[in-house]
C-alpha cells in the first residue's frame, strides 16, 4: 500500500479528522512529520509532492457527533449499498452525503468497535495524478502517504468479516503466536489484489493499541519525529527498533487524544 494514487475498490484514498485546539495541533503534526534531510511532509500537511493525502481541520458543530481518531476514506463500489450493509452488520452512521439527484457521494461510518472510517467512490486516475504545478513523482523517491492502515479489536474475526462485506476486502490469515498459543490476524486486500489494511487481535504485541484505525505514515526521521512528539505534548504509547538499534516503528498520541503510527520511511 505504499503508493496511494491509484483508483481501486478497497483502496485507502487519505485520511482526516477534525480536532479541538487546531492551532496547537497543526504546531504539533508540522513538527513531528517534518523530520529528515528531506522530509516527506511540508508544515502544510500537504505531503512532498504537494498531494493533501491528511487532513487536519477545526472541530466545528457540525463535527459534534465524530469521534476524535484519524478516519481513512476508502474507496468502495457503491457508497449507499456499503453504508447499508454497514448498518445491517450492526454498524452506524455518522454522515451521509449526497447530491442533488439524491445519489450517495460519501459516508462516514462506526463498525460495531466504534472505529471510524469513511467510504467514498472509487476515483478516476485522471483525479489523483498530480496538479499543475506540482512536480512529477520520481519513482524512486520516497513520497509521503499513507503506507499502511490497521485495526486493533478483542474480536478481529468478526471485524475481519465486517469490513469484507462492507469494502470489498477479501482476507488472508497471518499467523500468530502469544504466550505459546497460535492464532491468526488478518491481512486485507483491495480487489487489485494488493494488500490494503490489517484486522489485529487486541493481545501479543498488538495488547496496548486503541480500537480505532491506525493510519502509518512515514518521516524522514523516526527518532527525531519521536523526540518531537514528546516536547509538543504528546505521546510515545509503544516503540520498535531494528537489529541496527534504530526506530522502525512507533505507535503514538497527539495532543489532544488521537493516535497514529509512524514508520521510518524506506530509502
Amino acid at each position: 500500500m505504499s503508493d496511494p494514487f491509484v483508483p481501486r475498490v478497497g483502496g485507502i484514498l487519505s485520511a482526516d479528522i477534525a480536532v479541538p485546539e487546531h492551532e496547537r495541533e497543526m504546531r504539533f503534526y508540522s513538527r513531528v512529520l517534518s523530520t529528515g534531510e528531506n522530509p516527506l511532509w511540508r508544515e502544510d500537511l500537504m505531503n512532498n509532492r504537494g498531494t493533501p493525502i491528511i487532513g487536519l481541520g477545526a472541530r466545528t458543530a457540525e463535527h459534534t457527533d465524530l469521534p476524535l481518531q484519524w478516519m481513512p476514506h476508502v474507496q468502495v463500489a457503491d457508497v449507499a449499498s456499503s453504508a447499508k450493509r454497514a448498518l445491517d452488520l450492526s454498524g452506524s452512521e455518522l454522515m451521509h452525503g449526497k447530491d442533488d439527484d439524491g445519489k450517495s457521494q460519501w459516508a462516514v461510518l462506526l463498525d460495531p468497535n466504534g472505529a471510524a472510517f469513511g467510504i467514498v467512490p472509487v476515483v478516476s486516475a485522471e483525479d489523483i495524478l498530480p496538479t499543475e504545478g506540482v512536480a512529477p513523482r520520481d519513482a524512486a523517491a520516497p513520497v509521503g502517504c499513507i503506507s499502511w492502515l490497521d485495526l486493533t479489536v478483542s474480536d478481529a474475526s468478526a471485524t475481519r468479516d465486517f469490513y469484507a462485506q462492507v469494502v470489498g476486502w477479501s482476507v488472508q490469515d497471518v499467523e500468530m503466536e502469544d504466550a505459546g498459543e497460535r492464532y491468526a490476524d488478518y491481512k486485507m486486500f483491495g480487489d487489485d489484489g494488493n494488500p490494503a489494511a490489517g484486522v489485529c487481535h487486541a493481545r501479543g504485541v498488538n495488547l496496548e493499541l486503541p480500537p480505532t484505525w491506525m493510519i502509518y505514515l512515514p518521516v524522514g526521521d523516526l527518532g527525531e519525529s519521536l523526540r518531537r512528539v514528546r516536547e509538543e505534548g504528546g505521546r510515545v504509547i509503544k516503540a520498535t527498533r531494528g537489529t541496527d538499534g534504530e526506530y522502525t516503528y512507533a505507535a503514538v498520541q497527539d495532543p489532544v487524544g488521537a493516535c497514529l503510527a509512524l514508520v521510518e520511511s524506506c530509502e
